[in-house]
Formats: structure tokens, sequence, C-alpha cells
């Protein structure tokens, strides 16, 4: 499940590059957030009964942790390579795999994966900008609180109700924070190629993110999330026609291996949520 989840969001990251030429960055986050906040509170129509009051507040929350990582890291791509940009902000995920993991595999696969990431994303490559590698700097903590935030929500609210209300509150989070400068630039067209962009990413790989979490400790899953470079490398020889370098083909090599011991390492038992 979070292979299929990072693989989505790879192949919606790959279908928007032309349409984030006509909206920007900062418009086609907004858009996708906006949209699976409202498609996913029409389609599971969260009761209040289905929540505590702890339940309620982690999920709020998450929906603001969740526009922030979406945000952030779309405002440092805009000031920094994509490599640098994403080799920053996968310490947010390597964090949780460090502080949350046990054993003697605990800085083992993480560092692995963080070589295996680093030769994918070149973070060398390009000039550097200070204010954009805040900004990636700042969704990693966001991202690492995102793991955090979900595997909660997971544990305490049953199905995707609890990533409904998340969704809604981050729709009207990035609304308020990016609405005005960009719902003027929004067109028809562009409103309905939302739609499908959102159910791709980030309704569908955040379901099953959600869903992952509550099989996988936090610490296996922010190590398996290194895989994302990988998919990312392998959507865009695919689908962009971009080859990787060998290089970036020994990245991929580690990545995997880091994943596959992570995931084989890192089950839990899938917590059962009680409704009555």
């Amino acid at each position: 499940m979070a292979t299929g989840s990072m693989l989505c969001v790879q192949l919606g990251l790959a279908l928007s590059l032309g349409f984030i030429d006509r909206i920007g960055v900062e418009g086609a986050a907004w858009l996708r957030l906006m949209w699976a906040g409202v498609l996913l509170l029409i389609i599971v129509r969260p009761r209040p009964s289905a929540f505590t009051r702890t339940t309620f507040l982690t999920c709020v929350i998450l929906g603001v942790v969740t526009a922030a990582v979406t945000l952030l890291f779309m405002a440092a791509i805009a000031r920094i390579p994509l490599g640098t940009a994403s080799a920053l902000e996968f310490l947010g995920p390597l964090g949780v795999a460090v502080i949350q993991g046990r054993g003697g595999y605990r800085f083992v696969w993480p560092g692995l994966a963080a070589v295996g990431v680093v030769l994918l994303t070149h973070p060398w490559v390009g000039s550097i900008d200070l204010v954009g590698v805040l900004y990636a700097l700042a969704a990693a903590g966001c991202w690492g609180c995102y793991i955090l935030l979900t595997q909660r929500v997971g544990d305490g609210v049953e199905g995707v109700t609890g990533l409904a209300v998340s969704m809604g509150v981050a729709a009207a989070f990035s609304t308020i924070v990016v609405g005005s400068s960009v719902i003027p630039r929004v067109t028809p067209e562009i409103l309905l190629f939302g739609i499908g962009l959102a159910i791709l990413l980030p309704v569908i790989p955040f379901s099953l993110e959600m869903m992952s979490l509550r099989r996988l400790t936090a610490a296996a899953f922010g190590t398996l999330m290194s895989l994302e470079p990988a998919l990312a490398t392998l959507v865009g020889f695919l689908v962009l026609s971009q080859a990787p370098s060998g290089v970036g083909l020994v990245g991929v090599c580690l990545v995997v291996i880091a994943g596959v011991g992570a995931a084989r390492t890192g089950a839990r038992t899938p917590v059962l949520v009680d409704v009555t």
C-alpha cells in the first residue's frame, strides 16, 4: 500500500507538469488539496459520533500539517533544484525512522536509504537559495509530523473518516494561505482537470498511507518513503523518457534494499478501532 501510494504521487506529479505551467506550483498544490477535501467530505460524510474530542483535534492538526508540507515543498522547488529539495525533505521521514526505530537496524536501513536518496537526487547540483533551503527543511519537519499524526488518526478513527476531516481542514487552510492569489487564474478547464488530479494525488495515496501505517511502524514507513525518488526515476523513464544515470541506478538499488529491509523488520499488528 505504501509503494502504491508513492507510485500514485509520482504519476500525479508527472501528469501535472504542464498544469503547473498554467497555474503555478502553489496553484497546483491548492487545487489538489481543495478538490481532495471536497471529494472526501462528500463521499465519506464523516459523523461526529466517529470521533472523540482528542481524535477530532488530531485530525484538524493533521490537516494543517498536510497543507503545510504541500505548500512548503512547492515553495522550495520554486527556488532550488528539485533534487536538492527532495533530499532535504527526506530528512523528515528519515528522522522519524531513526527516532522511532528499535534494535540493531535503527540506523542501518535509514542510513542506506539516505545514501541512495543522495545518489538519486544529486542535491549538490545547481545554485543554493537559503530561503528555498529553509522552505525544504520546514517541509521535512512537517512530513515527519504528518507520518506520526497519520498513524495516530488511523489508529483512532475507523476507515478513512479521519482522513476526510483532515483533508477538509487542509483545503480550508490552503485556501486561506494562497487562495486569493490563485483563484483568479483558475479556468473551468483547469477546475475540471483538478478533479482527476486530486483523485490521483492526494486522495488515493493519502488513503493508502493511512492504511499502511496501521500495519507498519512509523520507523519502517519513514524508511520506506525513500523509495519515492526511485519510483520518480522509474516514472520519469516510462512517462517522460528521462533515462537515469549510472549513479542514479546505484541509488535506486540502495533505496530498494533499504525499503525491503525496513518492511521486513517493521511490521506491527493492525490496530482495531473500537467503535462502540
